[in-house]
């Protein structure tokens, strides 16, 4: 499902240096190995990400390095391919906590190889349209109000309200949330619809009532 009529156009890229020793992110058997890795972690000198990726302990974490130590996850062959979607958006773009497996989508025109066996990564086929991804630390992204419409139909109770408010809030995301229920609304045949129409109107009612007078 694609809403790219409501989408806003795509955020510059920005990045930081990865897979060099002189770079702040790395995936256990690039550089180090997992021992390696999680003695430097011991050591104080690098803090695990997401999966087998780490960062340099002295580096905070912003949206790129985020989406790209989510990326090293992913096989080298695949990352050209897919897209960073669900509640691993919404972490890379700081709205959500960081969730148990990477969330990927893949557009459901294109040939994709599958994710190998035990993959730190769980992939989607979907229909994405031109104005759904942003390019982030040169990492694809579901852009914000993709984001948001996707949390709304697959998040879980626990975390979707807030992860919908944080989206809506964040200066810079240009999320509105009235565009996402607009979408959902002209869409068809979307499992969970209702529920997802009822968590939107939800946050929408909190981001309201946090609002100054």
């Amino acid at each position: 499902m694609a809403i790219a009529q409501l989408a806003t156009a795509p955020a510059p890229e920005t990045g930081v240096p990865v897979n060099s020793t002189g770079g702040v992110l790395f995936r256990a058997d690039d550089i180090f190995s997992s021992e390696e890795l999680q003695a430097m972690r011991i050591d104080g000198l690098v803090h695990r990400v997401c999966g087998q990726s780490y960062a340099r302990a002295d580096h905070h974490l912003d949206p790129a390095s985020r989406a790209q130590s989510a990326m090293l996850c992913v096989p080298g062959s695949l990352r050209s391919k897919v897209v960073l979607a669900r509640q691993s958006a919404a972490w890379v773009y700081g709205c959500s906590a960081l969730p148990a497996t990477v969330i990927l989508v893949t557009d459901h025109r294109r040939r994709t190889t599958a994710l190998p066996p035990f993959s730190d990564a769980l992939m989607h086929q979907v229909a994405l349209g031109p104005c759904d991804v942003h390019l982030i630390g040169g990492v694809g992204v579901t852009a914000p109000l993709r984001t948001a419409l996707d949390v709304a139909v697959h998040g879980h109770d626990a975390w979707t309200a807030p992860t919908l408010v944080r989206l809506a809030t964040l200066p810079g995301l240009n999320c509105d949330l009235r565009l996402v229920v607009t979408a959902l609304e002209a869409a068809r045949r979307v499992p969970g619809k209702n529920r997802a129409l009822a968590r939107l109107q939800a946050a929408l009612h909190l981001v309201e009532a946090a609002r100054p007078v």
